[in-house]
C-alpha cells in the first residue's frame, strides 16, 4: 500500500515505527529550506529507514539518542554501500525532532568554539549591530557562510587572506545543486555580503565579491520545461516491447520520465543496484555518491516481468 508524503515523495508502504508520525512535517521542513525533491526523497527514505529499524528493536520515542542513530546507520552499511551524506541527512531529523521536544535533548558539554565558528559569529555581529538587519536576514545568510568556512577551514584557523576565486566557484557549485534557485540565489548573496564585510576588515585584499558565480535562471516562455504527459505516453506507446531492445528501450525511458534521472546516471545503473524486496533504487551521483530513491511498480517490472 503506497503512502504519499506530499506531491514529490510516495512511499511503497505505510511508514512504521515511532517515529513514523513526523515524516510528513520534517519533509515539509525541508522544503522550505530549499531542499530539491531529490534531496527531499534521501532525507525521507533514511528516517523511514530509521523509525521502522527503531521499531524492530521496540526502542520508545522518549529513550532514542545519537547511539541509536550510529548503531542503525552501521546496521545498514552492512547490507549497503555508505554514501556520504547519511550521517548528515539523519542529523537533520534528530535535530527536527529535538526542536519539537520529539526525543529528549541530550546532555553533552559544549564544545571550543573553532575558528570557523568565532568568524561567523564576528559576521553574525556585524549584520546584527553595525548594518541592523532583520533577524531573518541573519537566519537566512550566516547558516550559509559558517558551512562555507567549515568547508573551506574546516576545524584549523581561518585565514580569509588565503582565499581564492577557486575557492568560492567550487563552493557555490557543490552547494547550489541541491538547492531550489531561489535558495541559491540566497546562498549566492550572503556570500557577497560575507566578502564585503571581510575586505572592509581588511582580511580580504582580493574582490571575491565577482568571484562568486551568478545563479542562472533563464526563462525561456517558447522552450518548453518539460513534455506534457499525455506526449509521455504517446512515446511509451510507440515502443516495441515484443523485443528485448524495446524492452531495455521502454525502461530507459521509465526512469528517464518517472524518477527524473539523468542519463548519466542511467547507463551506470546495474542490476545490483536495484533492491526488489525494498522497492529501491541505488543511484550513482557525481564524485562516486549513491542515492537510495523509490522504485514504483510501474518502473521496477515491464509487461509483467522484472527489469
Amino acid at each position: 500500500m503506497r503512502y504519499r508524503i506530499n506531491e514529490h515523495i510516495v512511499l511503497l508502504r505505510v511508514p512504521e515505527g515511532p517515529l513514523a508520525p513526523y515524516l510528513r512535517p520534517f519533509a515539509s521542513s525541508l522544503s522550505q529550506q530549499g531542499y530539491t525533491s531529490h534531496y527531499l526523497h534521501r532525507h525521507v527514505m533514511l528516517a523511514a529507514g530509521f523509525s521502522q529499524w527503531l521499531e524492530r528493536r521496540r526502542v520508545a520515542t522518549r529513550c532514542i539518542t545519537s547511539k541509536h542513530l550510529s548503531r542503525y546507520l552501521r546496521c545498514r552499511h552492512r547490507q549497503r554501500q555508505a554514501a556520504n551524506g547519511d550521517l548528515p541527512s539523519l542529523g537533520h531529523f534528530m535535530a527536527f525532532l529535538r526542536d519539537r521536544r520529539v526525543i529528549p535533548a541530550e546532555k553533552t558539554a559544549a564544545p571550543p568554539l573553532v575558528a570557523a565558528e568565532r568568524c561567523a559569529q564576528a559576521y553574525e555581529r556585524y549584520l546584527r549591530e553595525d548594518r541592523a538587519l532583520a533577524k531573518a536576514t541573519l537566519i537566512n545568510y550566516v547558516p550559509f557562510i559558517r558551512d562555507f568556512l567549515r568547508d573551506r577551514f574546516g576545524a584549523g584557523p581561518v585565514k580569509l587572506s588565503s582565499l581564492r576565486a577557486e575557492d568560492v566557484v567550487r563552493f557555490v557549485q557543490s552547494r547550489a545543486r541541491r538547492l531550489h534557485v531561489k535558495r541559491a540565489k540566497l546562498l549566492t548573496t550572503a556570500l557577497r555580503s560575507f566578502f564585503q564585510y571581510a575586505r572592509l576588515r581588511g582580511e580580504v585584499t582580493l574582490d571575491l565579491v565577482a568571484a562568486v558565480p551568478i545563479v542562472a535562471s533563464w526563462s525561456m516562455a517558447s522552450i518548453p520545461r518539460a513534455i506534457v504527459p499525455e506526449q509521455t505516453k504517446k512515446l511509451l506507446g510507440s515502443i516495441d516491447r515484443k523485443t528485448a531492445m524495446g524492452r531495455r528501450d521502454y525502461a530507459i525511458l521509465l526512469l528517464l520520465a518517472r524518477l527524473g534521472l539523468r542519463a548519466g546516471e542511467v547507463v551506470s545503473l546495474e542490476l545490483n543496484d536495484i533492491d526488489w524486496s525494498a522497492g529501491q533504487l541505488s543511484v550513482h551521483g557525481e564524485g562516486g555518491r549513491r542515492s537510495e530513491m523509490p522504485l514504483p511498480p510501474e518502473v521496477g517490472c515491464v509487461e509483467g516481468r522484472r527489469l
